[in-house]
């Protein structure tokens, strides 16, 4: 088979053309523009076997990181796997917020915690955009601990990893800043089925949505500095819910962002000086 044909078999598949031309530039390790030139050049068996194998995961819904085995993020690239939730454009507003909370300190080596931290991707951005900071990143998955420990290692950047549930690992510890992820999707949520692929405990916390969230919303003012800031990724319709949470727990400053589709996607606030 040609490229040109194993392209065309993948369209006829129901896949998206750059989809098809990034697998097929994997199998072939080749870069995806050398597949506009050599559209006559002829797969061997192998690489016809394993992009035929890649095109059957893709059509299953299978997310394009898992089976390219990176995701861009805050302009580093991730290696990820099926053991950590694919990194999301819309992350990086919890990525931004926390710089800016951070630019803002007095503090020249702010000590900082990413709670369920996945592939890494929000402590990395962290530490990779503000060097200073003393980064510590916590997941109750050793498996998803092992890809963050890689991406640190490849990245050459230091982030202290510790395995265990939200604050359980970092006893008697304060931080500057504390930014989160955590799962949030209601149990019965339906848009779950479209998600099957990844880890379904970082996705939802079952029940409706809420628990992580306020399970890290109460237990923040004992590993808070004094003027610390809480940042927290939730759904868009769960906004007022987790700024109900951060006023209960006497936070100041309590405020909302908006993710790149406008939507409510963040909020957080201080703890009182």
């Amino acid at each position: 088979m040609k490229v040109g044909a194993a392209l065309a078999q993948a369209r006829a598949l129901g896949l998206d053309r750059l989809d098809a031309q990034l697998l097929l530039a994997q199998a072939l390790q080749q870069p995806r523009a050398w597949l506009i030139a050599h559209d006559e050049a002829l797969l061997s068996d192998a690489q016809q076997q394993s992009f035929s194998a890649a095109c059957r995961r893709r059509g299953a819904g299978e997310p394009m990181a898992y089976l390219l085995g990176e995701r861009e993020f805050h302009g580093l690239l991730l290696q990820v796997s099926p053991a950590v939730l694919v990194p999301r454009p819309d992350t990086e507003t919890l990525v931004d917020w926390a710089l800016e909370c951070l630019a803002a300190l007095a503090e020249p080596a702010p000590s900082v915690a990413d709670l369920g931290t996945g592939s890494g991707a929000v402590a990395l951005a962290l530490k990779h955009r503000h060097p200073s900071a003393q980064v510590v990143a916590v997941d109750c998955s050793a498996d998803a601990l092992a890809v963050a420990a890689a991406n640190a290692r490849r990245l050459s950047l230091t982030v202290a990893l510790h395995q265990g549930d939200w604050w359980q690992p970092l006893a008697g510890k304060r931080f500057h800043l504390v930014a989160s992820n955590p799962p949030y999707i209601a149990g019965d949520d339906p848009h779950l089925a479209d998600l099957r692929h990844e880890p379904r405990g970082a996705l939802t916390p079952e029940g409706d949505g809420l628990s992580a969230l306020a399970t890290i919303v109460r237990g923040a003012a004992e590993h808070l500095w004094a003027g610390g800031w809480l940042l927290l990724e939730h759904g868009h319709e769960q906004a007022g819910a987790v700024c109900r949470l951060l006023h209960e727990a006497g936070f100041e400053q309590v405020q909302t962002r908006a993710d790149l589709a406008g939507r409510p996607r963040c909020s957080g606030g201080r703890r009182p000086p």
